[in-house]
């Protein structure tokens, strides 16, 4: 199925966003970004999605804005671009399923952005990523907060400064992406890890990863109080009941909702 120029597939739980744009190099066009937010919004309220993963076709995995869309245009128009770019990011931390991007190429500013956005990424050892928009005169002021939340910020503001790319090795070292992956294992482990995710209480999925981006922007004791309070939260739900039982009597749990 397909929302515009982002394809979309279900299989067994796990919902694949797949940008399809080879001549732009799948820039995030508004095109692109409105679909993208259509499906992210459409995917929130499906409960027969347990996982997400967000990945591209061709060499490169996004090329960031298309750049046509930020020549003569106004203040106005400017701003629309950027709003509905930061929904889209937002839309994947605030969606209750977890997002995997699968990186097999390029991934430059907002492109860039993009991964560091999703809640885990998994690369190919052939990928790359970049913040290049000081080369032409347009600081990644925006890409840069998402970076910055991912990499240490030395490392994050040297990207920002040069603009030169760094590797999938020292994405991983510097906390860009999880894991780097052969290009020829890429799928398989993108969809290992999707399958593994899907297998948890989607319910919990959903409480744990708002309470872990909720606690980040606390300081400790406030994070504390917080994680202690959704704790005793997820201890009421059924889905723990059910877990913790199934632990005790050594089998499956069965979840609800499957």
């Amino acid at each position: 199925m397909a929302k515009g120029p982002v394809r979309y597939e279900l299989v067994d739980g796990i919902a694949i966003l797949t940008l399809d744009d080879l001549p732009r190099r799948n820039a995030l066009s508004s095109d692109v970004l409105e679909s993208l937010k259509a499906h992210l919004d459409d995917i929130g309220r499906d409960a027969d999605v347990r996982v997400v993963v967000l990945r591209s076709v061709g060499p490169v995995f996004s090329s960031g804005h298309d750049l046509r869309e930020l020549v003569d245009g106004d203040e106005e128009s400017y701003s629309c671009v950027f709003d509905l770019c930061t929904q889209v990011m937002e839309a994947i931390r605030l969606l209750p399923q977890p997002v995997i991007a699968q990186v097999q190429g390029l991934a430059t500013a907002a492109g860039c952005q993009l991964v560091a956005s999703c809640d885990l990424a998994v690369a190919s050892e052939t990928a790359s990523f970049a913040t290049p928009g000081v080369q032409i005169g347009l600081f990644c002021t925006t890409p840069g907060v998402a970076v910055s939340r991912a990499v240490m910020p030395k490392k994050a503001m040297e990207m920002l400064l040069t603009g030169a790319p760094i590797s999938a090795q020292e994405a991983l070292e510097f906390g860009l992406i999880s894991r780097v992956a052969p290009p020829e294992e890429l799928e398989e482990q993108v969809m290992a890890l999707a399958r593994q995710i899907a297998d948890a209480s989607a319910s919990t999925l959903a409480l744990g990863k708002r309470a872990f981006y909720q606690q980040v922007e606390m300081d400790r004791p406030a994070a504390y109080r917080l994680a202690q309070q959704v704790m005793v939260e997820n201890l009421l739900e059924r889905d723990a009941h059910e877990g913790i039982t199934a632990f005790l009597e050594k089998r499956s749990p069965k979840w609800a909702g499957r």
